[in-house]
């Protein structure tokens, strides 16, 4: 049987793809041979501009980020190789490299080749140290030397110190922020028309560090003529505000004394219900004379109020460190005067890199936007300290301090000590806004161990805490509440190297009849005032501080006067009052004279009766160089001399008072940068007024006989101030001109002061 197929008709969709097929074929031959043609003139082409850029990199950078450099290369990406241009990235790395204070890098460029017609452009890099600052010159100052400018510098000149610091590496931040410091150097100084010329910065190759040229232009300097006020306000008192102005007729102009005239007045009219007044100062130069006259002026500023503040870029410190220094917040008048002032707080505070305070337009016209803009630092610091003293021999400590706890504002610090004669462990906590108050409450634990054999035969051990609370009335003068409680633990020596109770508790084989009081026999009364003993005091602090430095002061007053009332339980009852005031002043450049007043008084409140006076011993007051220079340690005042040993057996007293003069000065020839100073002082003071026990029973029963004179003590000398990288130390060589010789008895010369010519002090951290 056969079977028929019947053939399928070619679809039309069919013949229409071959059709397609063919066209496209005939498409690609002719691409084809227009490649062939094109293709010559191409590589024609490419040969003249060059090999296209496939990536440029910078390898071997680890001090300078490569984001640094991206924007200013001129070789790019996608764009044709051109050695011009990797010449000229060349430089502009090494540019880059010398303003981060690496001025001897090195910068080698390499072409690596990739397939089709590519390459990478590679920069390797040897950065080198960091190069010093060799010389800062400066041109056009006639009236500040150059030295002195250069001290207030924060940057500083290499020299053979420089292993120990980093400001003699060149920083264009500092540098920036060092002629601002100029300016202000300047016009607190009166010289009100001065400006910055220009600053150049160079690298000196063949020096291998930078030399910075600044250039100024002085002018006069300028004193205060007539001060006035002009309240433009109804029901403002001007004799009122002047209270608060601190220039005053005479003086020399000082612009920040003007800025703080102005924050303060700005500050006071507020205070008295006029929140958009503002204060602004108005000077009418006279050439002739060389004086301005200055006019604050209060006067309504425009109703804007505060629609919000934001706080910006604190990752660490909370919004409520922040906010808390400004006096304005939301809803209140903008007030620029103040604005400003909380921008200076928060940049004091110490925990940002950078503060900023910006405004910007509000929701409406009478609205603005206040923007802080805050960038946090490291504020922990981990330190170990070294020194030796003539006082306390070697000494040393390890302390952890972090001034912004938790990024709370807090001051938190522990610290251990370790010397030769002294050794104790503290701890200190400080609220610098205590109940949301500008006032700080803080408390100190501590416990300290003293050797005082060399001047009083007794170790003292002392244990507890204090707790305060701080006040600022202004910005000057601060009020302190204090309470402490602590307890000491008097212990006299009696070993063979130091026999020092031995009469009352003979050692075997040391001991005679003969020889306990000349080996050194500790007084009754120290005897009588071992063991414990816990004393309660409460005390108040008044601080008044207008000094211009805190660590190197030249201008100003510093005064402090403490009173304290022991009796509040524990086994002391006395009153106490002490007073310490210094006053500087600049007296030709860079030599300041120094005037000093010191003085205390304490009062016993117990009843001893017959035995003699109300105060224990280690409750008087012992005195040496810090009151007279050119004395030992407990060198002044009553002694006990009873006994053969009464060099050594100080009594302390009840009042004493001094006063200093000193002048300290730049040493000729040595260079400022290595923080070098000379000194020559005269000081007078003097102790006396023994008021504990005289009469004792029991085992050291007896009398002791008290050589107490209140003549007046006087020295002279020179100093050598060091400010080390390693931290201050001070040589002090002093000639006592007048001091109690003591009287004689028993043919011998007992009860005088010991005088100690030379006296060394210092420290170190690192």
């Amino acid at each position: 049987m056969m079977s028929t197929t019947t053939p399928r008709r070619k679809k039309p969709a069919t013949t229409a793809v071959i059709a397609i097929s063919a066209l496209m074929a005939g498409i690609t031959a002719a691409e084809s041979a227009f490649a062939q043609q094109v293709a010559p003139r191409n590589r024609r082409a490419s040969a003249a501009q060059g090999p296209i850029v496939n990536r440029v990199v910078v390898e071997g950078n680890k001090k300078v980020e490569s984001a640094a450099f991206q924007d200013q290369f001129q070789a790019r990406a996608r764009a044709p190789y051109n050695q011009a241009a990797v010449d000229a990235d060349v430089g502009r790395i090494l540019e880059i490299y010398r303003m981060s204070g690496r001025g001897l890098a090195q910068v080698t460029p390499r072409v690596v080749d990739l397939p089709n017609g590519t390459v990478d452009v590679v920069y390797t890099v040897v950065e080198g140290d960091k190069t010093g600052v060799k010389e800062i010159r400066f041109v056009g100052n006639n009236q500040v030397s150059s030295s002195r400018l250069r001290g207030v510098m924060q940057t500083t000149e290499t020299n053979l110190l420089s292993f120990l610091k980093s400001t003699d590496v060149y920083d264009p931040a500092r540098i920036a922020n060092d002629l601002e410091l100029i300016r202000r150097y300047y016009l607190k100084n009166g010289y009100a028309d001065f400006r910055i010329v220009s600053s150049d910065v160079a690298f000196d190759a063949n020096g291998g560090g930078y030399v910075i040229t600044i250039a100024v232009e002085e002018g006069e300097q300028y004193r205060v003529g007539s001060v006035s006020v002009d309240p433009r306000l109804p029901g403002v008192d001007p004799e009122a505000l002047r209270r608060g102005i601190s220039t005053s007729e005479g003086s020399v102009y000082n612009a920040e004394a003007v800025e703080k005239s102005v924050q303060n007045l700005t500050a006071n009219v507020a205070r008295q219900g006029n929140p958009f007044a503002l204060a602004r100062p108005v000077g009418a130069r006279d050439p002739s004379t060389r004086t301005i006259s200055l006019t604050y002026v209060v006067e309504e500023a425009p109703r804007i109020y505060i629609e919000r503040i934001n706080v910006r870029g604190n990752s660490r410190t909370r919004d409520y460190v922040i906010r808390r220094e400004f006096e304005l917040g939301e809803g209140d008048a903008y007030n620029q005067v103040l604005i400003d002032r909380a921008e200076r707080r928060l940049n004091n505070l110490g925990y940002f890199k950078q503060v900023r305070v910006s405004n910007e337009p509000g929701s409406s016209a009478d609205r603005v936007v206040v923007n802080v803009d805050v960038e946090d630092q490291s504020t922990g610091a981990f330190s170990i300290s070294g020194g030796y003293s003539t006082a306390d021999g070697f000494i040393g400590e390890v302390s952890v301090t972090e001034t912004n706890f938790l990024g709370r504002g807090q001051f938190v610090r522990l610290a251990g000590q370790l010397g030769q004669r002294a050794h104790g462990i503290d701890f200190s906590f400080t609220e610098p806004y205590f109940l949301g108050y500008r006032m700080s409450a803080g408390i100190d634990l501590f416990s300290k161990f003293s050797d005082q054999t060399r001047y009083s035969r007794y170790e003292n051990r002392m244990t507890g805490g204090t707790l305060r609370l701080g006040l600022p009335f202004t910005e000057e003068f601060t009020v302190t509440a204090r309470y402490s409680l602590y307890q000491q633990e008097i212990t006299i020596p009696n070993d063979e190297d130091r026999p020092y109770n031995d009469c009352s508790f003979p050692i075997p084989g040391v001991t005679t009849a003969t020889n306990c009081l000349e080996n050194g026999e500790a007084s009754l009364a120290i005897k009588n005032a071992q063991g414990e003993t816990i004393t309660s005091l409460a005390g108040l602090t008044f601080n008044y501080n207008t000094l211009d430095s805190t660590r190197n002061p030249r201008n100003g007053f510093y005064g402090e006067v403490k009173t304290d009332f022991a009796g509040l339980g524990g086994d002391s009852r006395f009153f106490r009052v002490t007073g310490d005031a210094r006053y500087y002043r600049e007296l030709l450049e860079d030599v300041v004279g120094i005037a000093r007043i010191q003085g205390g008084h304490i009062m016993g409140l117990g009843d001893n009766g017959d035995a003699g006076g109300d105060l224990r011993i280690i409750d008087h007051f012992f005195m040496g160089p810090s009151l007279v220079r050119g004395f030992a340690s407990n060198g002044i005042g009553p002694r006990d001399i009873s006994t053969t040993d009464s060099r050594a057996n100080a009594l302390g007293g009840t009042t004493y008072f001094g006063g200093s003069l000193e002048v300290q000065f730049p040493i000729p020839v040595l260079p400022r940068e290595l923080g070098l100073r000379g000194a020559v002082f005269a000081d007078a003071g003097t102790l006396y007024g023994y008021d504990g026990p005289t009469v004792f029973e029991g085992v050291d029963g007896g009398r002791i006989d008290v050589q107490d004179s209140s003549k007046l003590r006087s020295s002279v000398g020179a100093s050598i101030l060091w400010t080390s990288p390693l931290g201050p130390i001070r040589f002090d060589y002093a000639y006592a001109l007048s001091k109690e010789e003591g009287v004689i008895r028993n043919g011998a010369l007992v009860g005088g002061d010991r005088t100690q010519a030379f006296r060394f002090t210092g420290g170190t951290r690192f």
